[in-house]
């Protein structure tokens, strides 16, 4: 999940802060900034060529961030702060700090005082008690407004975080529909329930459709087939089909990817408190799964794993919703329970869900992915093999008669990781090889950077980051923001009638009690038991309580659920009504996990912790 960023924070007062530009500039860029900082000399230019630019139309407010550690940095901010106290010369101040360069010492600010007639004692003598005072107030406002590094640039109180050059900076300012459109994007995706809402809004519109004049024309949409033909051969699937045995493999991808980092390097990473979500999700599991066999009428008993899945994106978006209700590690708790059951849901579906099965087709995935794996064992971390031999995978899994998503999962847990890079190291290599680059800037018939310079970036960027980093960064988003909404238009559609469950009640209450009762209950004993046999570690930051509340909202099955009732129920029938039995069951569960979380932790909080 990505978080907000910070609004500026306090706003400019024209009273206290230093501004060049008049008071009523349709366009204020702020900018934190420390005099020792070189990137900050850099784009000293890059302001004056914006106010050059912008005129009257714009106003720049200059706010101290002085490098953490160096004594110089603060000694400069507190001579500008004395400047603008004493005389009003701060901009003049400012400026010969620029022009000066990082490398300040004791002298240079003597003579900076020296050349403008500012008293001696401006030098490198303590300053006054207010300069210091203000210099502080900056560094509290930086970290009221998330700034951590220097420059750090607001325009019109919004954190901007694109390139520093004066082209990207100028269209951030004019408010370009294109940077509009990023920003608005942007803000979207970092926003916690984002994924949720718009899983929520293509549910309804399935919903909405398919109870419309135009449902019957929606639900023929999507058997529509396509594919592609080759001799003999085809590869021919409705559009659902594609949907489903297609675009959710990329759902599964993430999915791996995600529980594969937090078991390597997150959160989970010691055998104690990875064993807790692990035990826990395995209780929601097969409780539920009881629960159904015992209830459904023996026809429909197959439909077992019905009950068994979470819907990701719906639970993090109410527990992201609940904000400081619900500590960090229940998150991680939650997602990590929740993401198990989503593997667990699509073994679920290859081993009992599936038609007959071709040996020549899963020999050939077997090859496959023992080459994968044989790959990640060399130490090959380029992503392109990985990713033509994933599609071949699936395309021998879906031959094979198994559900061609496993190919996701398998994908996931064989793209390699690697251990975190020495970034002291790349990063000296980097400034090293931009310098060597600088010194040809300027020159005749060299109007950019060398394709030697250009590789060794590139090197350098590629080892930055895992490649399983890499890849979940890259696709995560478009499976939240894409996958799952076209999967929900593609199966949330069903017409509601009256007589939709007529003869199916007992699956109806096998799914809803599954999903309520099954789900939270199965969480809460297997994770009861497993800390007081102390085999994993409750985290103390939050209580039984609240477990029960996250356990609760793993109750919400949608996604999941609709995916295996999709594979269990061919009958349309029955698969109506098992449609709407998981809305409803995700609906009551929400809400209760809602209303268990919502009381704020107390003295009763810390009796029930144990």
């Amino acid at each position: 999940m990505y978080a907000r960023p910070d609004p500026l924070f306090p706003p400019v007062d024209p009273e206290k802060d230093h501004i060049l530009g008049p008071p009523d500039a349709e366009i204020t860029l702020v900018e934190y900034g420390s005099y020792a900082c070189p990137r900050c000399h850099v784009v000293h230019e890059v302001v004056e060529a914006l106010r050059t630019r912008f005129g009257d139309r714009m106003r720049y407010v200059f706010r101290h961030l002085p490098v953490a550690g160096n004594d110089h940095a603060v000694r400069a901010a507190e001579l500008a702060e004395h400047a603008g106290e004493a005389s009003g010369k701060f901009w003049e101040v400012h400026e010969a700090l620029m022009e000066r360069g990082p490398e300040l010492g004791d002298r240079d600010l003597e003579q900076i005082a020296l050349e403008l007639g500012l008293p001696r004692a401006a030098g490198h003598e303590p300053r006054s008690g207010a300069a210091r005072a203000r210099v502080r107030e900056d560094v509290e406002s930086a970290r009221s407004s998330g700034v951590r590094v220097t420059p750090a640039f607001f325009i019109n109180g919004r954190r901007y975080t694109g390139p520093w050059d004066e082209s990207s900076l100028a269209d951030a300012m004019l408010g370009s529909l294109g940077h509009r459109v990023q920003s608005a994007a942007f803000d979207f995706v970092r926003w916690g329930p984002a994924s949720g809402l718009l899983l929520a809004v293509a549910t309804l519109l399935a919903l909405a459709l398919s109870n419309s004049p135009a449902g019957s024309s929606f639900q023929a949409f999507w058997e529509t087939t396509a594919g592609v033909r080759w001799g003999g051969s085809a590869l021919v699937l409705s559009l659902v089909d594609w949907v489903n045995h297609g675009l959710l493999t990329i759902f599964f991808v993430v999915v791996g990817l995600e529980i594969k980092r937090e078991f390597t390097v997150g959160h989970l990473a010691s055998v104690r408190s990875g064993a807790l979500p692990v035990i826990a999700a395995f209780g929601g599991i097969i409780l539920p799964a009881l629960i159904y066999s015992t209830i459904a009428p023996p026809g429909l008993r197959h439909g077992w794993g019905v009950p068994i899945g979470t819907d990701t994106a719906f639970a993090v978006a109410l527990i992201v919703l609940l904000g400081p209700r619900v500590p960090v590690e229940l998150r991680v708790f939650l997602t990590a329970a929740v993401i198990i059951d989503d593997i667990v849901a699509i073994l679920v579906i290859a081993l009992f869900y599936t038609g007959e099965i071709h040996i020549r087709y899963l020999a050939a995935a077997a090859a496959v992915t023992v080459l994968l794996a044989a790959l990640n064992r060399a130490g090959v971390y380029r992503l392109l093999p990985y990713a033509a031999l994933g599609v071949l995978l699936w395309f021998l899994l879906h031959e094979s008669g198994l559900h061609a998503t496993l190919a996701g999962v398998l994908l996931a847990l064989l793209v390699p990781t690697r251990s975190p890079a020495n970034l002291k190291a790349l990063l000296a290599q980097a400034g090293t090889v931009i310098h060597l680059e600088d010194r040809h800037t300027g020159e005749a018939m060299r109007p950019g950077p060398s394709e030697p310079t250009l590789r060794a970036l590139n090197a350098i960027h590629d080892r930055i980051e895992s490649p399983a980093d890499r890849v979940l960064r890259t696709v995560e988003p478009w499976s939240s923001y894409l996958v799952l909404p076209i999967f929900a238009l593609a199966n949330a559609g069903v017409v509601w009638s009256r007589g939709v469950f007529e003869g199916r009640e007992y699956l109806t209450l096998a799914i809803v009690l599954g999903l309520v009762v099954g789900k939270p209950v199965g969480i809460m004993l297997a994770a009861w038991s497993a800390v007081h046999l102390r085999v994993a570690e409750k985290p103390e930051v939050y209580s039984w309580r609240q477990l029960s509340g996250a356990a609760t909202l793993a109750g919400i099955g949608f996604t999941m659920a609709l995916f295996i009732a999709s594979a269990a129920f061919p009958d349309p029938a029955d698969y109506a009504a098992a449609k709407i039995a998981i809305f409803l069951a995700s609906i009551v569960a929400g809400v209760l996990g809602v209303l268990i979380l919502w009381p704020r932790s107390g003295a009763v909080e810390e009796r029930d912790r144990g």
